[in-house]
This record gives structure tokens, sequence and C-alpha cells, in this order.
């Protein structure tokens, strides 16, 4: 397992470079090109202030240089790992060697692209955090039992639910939430927008009953995050679920199912520690696809909800036509989708050990 791991951390390096490649390639064979995208940007002003302008955009981003010495300029200062200048002279000042990452200036806001990352990547990973393991937990509960009393009424209804659960468009989904839940003419159980109160700077950590009760700053977050989160696992959870009753009643005919009840186990032991263990595999499969889509896709949820998530800084980058932003957030989302793939092959041999890696590296 250990050599395994280790070569799919080098093979995350060019598949990085790979999916890099292609942003970049986007972005330069728009029309006009990145000059057109940054410049344009300034088309109220007059001749001369314009041509300024592109002439200090031109040799920021060297926007006269051939695209593969654009590419390769930005990949050296993005990597943690490449040329780093003392700023004496060329060669001498010119090492090869580990330094801080530079994510570039968007060219909107003026500040460090790292900086705002910083900012809205929490936001997002607290968001997944919370929503994955809710929707995993309901998915085997439902599917098992689904599966264990199929076509009951509980098995029936659950799976007609789920069906138009799923077919619910989550952007719809999310109106409704904050129309009728959040909305003081119908039930205002939940907040609007945002993750805290205006008057959060005020508040405890924890609530507190001094003087009545007082939400604390963890309560309060939670109550803004229940609404985002329903309306980020609700389809999730209905597609998952039908998976797991599907695996589960395909194990359940299995021949080691059958040897295990006829020797005598118990029907809850069989369930819960023959049949669960291999019909986790096609959910870690998609739990494992469903984390970028979570982290990128965020954004109809991050809007609706006034979330100042990732997905909502990498789509707003895409409109306002802010390169260096597209590229360091399709190069974080990347990052952490990778992860996500390593995380479920490592899931795959903690579930099944039948599942074995290292015969690929002998």
């Amino acid at each position: 397992m250990g050599t395994y791991i280790a070569r799919r951390l080098l093979l995350i390096i060019p598949t990085l470079i790979g999916m890099t490649v292609v942003t970049f390639a986007v972005m330069a064979f728009a029309p006009g090109g990145m000059r057109s995208v940054i410049v344009n940007r300034e088309s109220g002003l007059d001749p001369r202030a314009r041509q300024a302008i592109e002439k200090f955009y031109t040799k920021k981003y060297g926007l006269d240089k051939p695209l593969t010495v654009q590419y390769l300029v930005w990949l050296n200062k993005v990597s943690p790992l490449g040329v780093k200048d003392a700023g004496v002279g060329w060669p001498s000042s010119r090492r090869f060697g580990f330094k801080s990452p530079d994510l570039g200036e968007s060219i909107i806001s003026h500040r460090p692209v790292l900086a705002m990352i910083e900012e809205s990547l929490p936001v997002t990973l607290l968001l997944n955090v919370i929503t994955i393991p809710i929707m995993i937990g309901v998915s085997l509960w439902t599917g098992l039992k689904a599966a264990q009393h199929r076509g009951g009424i509980g098995d029936v209804v659950g799976g007609s639910v789920f069906l138009g659960l799923w077919s619910i468009p989550q952007i719809w989904a999310g109106v409704l939430l904050v129309g009728y839940l959040a909305n003081k003419n119908f039930i205002h159980w939940f907040p609007a927008a945002g993750l805290h109160d205006l008057r959060d700077d005020e508040m405890n950590f924890l609530p507190t009953l001094a003087d009545g009760f007082h939400r604390g700053w963890l309560l309060d977050t939670g109550w803004h995050l229940v609404l985002p989160v329903v309306c980020l696992m609700y389809a999730g959870f209905a597609f998952s679920s039908k998976l797991t009753r599907a695996a589960t009643l395909e194990n359940m005919a299995a021949d080691f199912v059958r040897t295990a009840r006829a020797k005598g186990v118990g029907e809850r032991q069989v369930l819960w520690r023959h049949v669960l263990r291999n019909s986790l595999l096609p959910l870690i499969t998609y739990t494992a696809t469903i984390v970028p889509g979570l982290i990128s896709g965020a954004i109809i949820v991050e809007s609706i909800f006034g979330i100042p998530g990732m997905g909502k800084l990498g789509v707003d980058a895409v409109f306002d036509k802010d390169p260096e932003m597209v590229l360091s957030t399709t190069l974080v989302a990347s990052i952490l989708g990778l992860i996500s793939y390593l995380g479920a092959d490592i899931a795959y041999a903690m579930a099944d050990p039948r599942v074995s890696f290292e015969s690929e590296a002998t």
C-alpha cells in the first residue's frame, strides 16, 4: 500500500500539469487571447491611457512572449519547487530549489489571489465536511434497510421519494428553501443568507443562559448552515441510497453470504459485518467523484445563500475575465479532486481486504 500511495502521489504532478495546460490553453486561445481579456476591461479610457495600461499588463504577464514561455513562467511562479530569483543578475541570481508559491494578483480586486483563496476555501471545505458524512450516513442506513425489506412499503415509498428528490433542480430547491423557511411572511426558522449574524462579534463562542438564552457564535454558524447543507446533500443521498441498495442486494445473493448463513451466523451480523463492507465499494467510488463536484459546483448554493466560498469565487473570476484567479482556482480544485481520488483508493483497501495495490508495483 505504501508503494502504491507513493506512486500515486508522484502521478499527481503530471496530472496537474496536464490540467493547467488545458486551462491555460482555453484562456490563451479565447478570442483575442489573454491580452484582449485583460486590456479590453479598460475600453472606456482614452487611447493614450489604454496604451499605457496595455504596456503595463504586457510587461507584467509577459504577453509579448510565446505561449509556451508564458505558461512555463506561470507554472514556475505557482510551483513550490522551481527557479527562484535573488534579484542580483542573470544567471547568478537564479537558483533552483524550494520557494513560496505565488498565485499572482487579481486584476479585479487588486488583492493577492492566495489571500482570497485562503478566505473562501475553508468555507467550501466546511460545507463539504458537514455534507458528505451526513449524506453517506443516510445513504447507508436507508440503502441497507431498503435491501433488507425489498419490495416492502418502505422500499417502494422510499424509492419513489428518492427519485423525486433526484429530479428536483438544486437551484429551484434553494429558492424554495429561502422563500418559505427563511421568509418572514411564511416560516422564518432560518436566516436567508450569510454564515454569521451581523452581531457575531458580540457573541460568546458557546450559547449561554445568563439573563435568558443567548445563542453563541458556534450555534449561530450552525443555524446559518442548515439550509445550504440540505440544499447540497438532498440529491446526493437520493442517488447514493439507491446505489447502496443495489450493491447490498447483489452481495446478499453472493456465495459467501449463503455460507455465513449456513454456519448459523445471525442475519444482523451477516448484514452489517459481511454484506456492508463489500457494498461500500460502489459508494466509495461515487463519493470520490462528487467531492470535486461539491467543491466547484457549490456555486449555486453559495450564490443563493450568499456564502463567499470557493465555487462562487471561481465562477465570478470566469465572468470577470480574471486570468490569475481562474488559473489558481482551477489549480486548487484539481489538487483537491486528485486527493479525493487517492483517498478513495485507500478506502477500497480498508473496506475490502481482497483489494491490494502492491501487485501493481512488483
